[in-house]
């Protein structure tokens, strides 16, 4: 993973998170919704664009495809996604920890 892939928006972070199980763009709106308790609802153009690039990183990957209805895909995190979100993860961690002992330090 390059340095420009990080550090995630929260969207992105959010994205990968629910698609840790098959996924369908509304089912990841739902989820990252309830996630937050509301704080964070995704526009479609904000989802499938964040789809899309997270395709072309080759993060998520289809799952399957309904040609019937609408042509409504599922998309499941890929290993590499696993690994961004991973890297997320810990960075996110050591800021958290950062803080912590700062505020140790001043009391």
């Amino acid at each position: 993973m390059s340095e420009k892939d990080t550090p995630l928006t929260e969207a992105f972070f959010y994205i990968l998170l629910a698609l840790r199980r098959p996924n369908h763009g509304y089912g990841v709106i739902q989820e990252v919704e309830q996630l937050t308790d509301g704080r964070v609802v995704l526009g479609p153009g904000t989802l499938y664009g964040a789809l899309q690039t997270m395709q072309k990183r080759q993060w998520i990957r289809i799952y399957s495809q309904d040609t019937e209805s609408r042509k409504k895909k599922e998309y499941v995190i890929t290993e590499l996604g696993r690994q961004a979100f991973e890297t997320e993860k810990s960075r996110l961690e050591e800021l958290l920890n950062n803080a912590k002992l700062m505020e140790e330090g001043e009391t």
